[in-house]
């Protein structure tokens, strides 16, 4: 019979529970597209309580909202639409709540997208969603870019200069309000709008929940604004 040290040196420690903080609840809108998995394990990292959910009820009791996307930009408002998820997010940004998109659901945050036709966004922040083009680098744009602050918020420590995130993606926002930029990248000749904030409504064209200890420091000052 193994020891209990023998069990520890095979197969290493017992992962510890995470250490809750407080009794808010982030739910991570399960729309049917979204990289639901990584952005639940990055929550549970920090101590944020959490929930993937696509129940009217969670939706409205949860204290933030956390809405994820991987795929196209017409996929995802007809997903969203066809469960009238669009007009849920919408009522409970009018309420106040805190509301984090995440690459997709970043880019779905803003009025229209041009991915394969022309597509109305949530309209929650001023802009459009086109498509990257620059004949000096690779599109999609897949990689660690350096976060350049554009002005001071919550969502970003004032220590943190420049922080590398990870991207994934070939569309990005254009015609957005100036003042709603919070830090920006650049690729090539493209300034790229890495993390927006109007009021309670915020997004991240990176991946947060992929971009190391910077991108969970983020996902940390969101946690403290809910």
């Amino acid at each position: 019979m193994l020891k209990f040290l023998d069990i520890i040196k095979e197969f290493g420690e017992p992962t510890k529970a995470p250490a809750f903080e407080g009794n808010n609840m982030v739910v991570i809108i399960d729309y049917g597209m979204g990289n639901l998995k990584s952005v639940y394990n990055a929550l549970n990292k920090i101590g944020c309580r959490c929930k993937v959910s696509s129940k009217v009820k969670d939706i409205r009791d949860a204290s933030g909202l956390i809405l994820p996307g991987v795929g196209a930009f017409k996929d995802c408002m007809d997903n969203l639409t066809k469960s009238n998820l669009d007009q849920i997010l919408k009522e409970e940004v009018e309420k106040g709540k805190p509301l984090l998109g995440i690459c997709l659901g970043m880019q779905v945050l803003f009025e229209k997208g041009y991915e394969g036709e022309e597509r109305e966004g949530l309209g929650l922040l001023k802009g459009e969603i086109v498509k990257m083009e620059d004949s000096n680098v690779k599109i999609p744009h897949i990689g660690w870019n350096n976060l350049e602050k554009n002005r001071e918020d919550e969502l970003i420590s004032s220590s943190e200069k420049a922080p590398f995130v990870y991207y994934v993606h070939s569309y990005y926002a254009q015609n957005y309000n100036d003042e709603d930029l919070v830090g920006v990248s650049y690729y090539g000749s493209l300034k790229i709008p890495g993390l927006v904030r109007k009021e309670n409504v915020m997004g991240a064209q990176f991946h947060p929940e992929k971009s190391g200890e910077a991108g969970l420091n983020i996902l940390r000052n969101f946690k403290e604004l809910i």
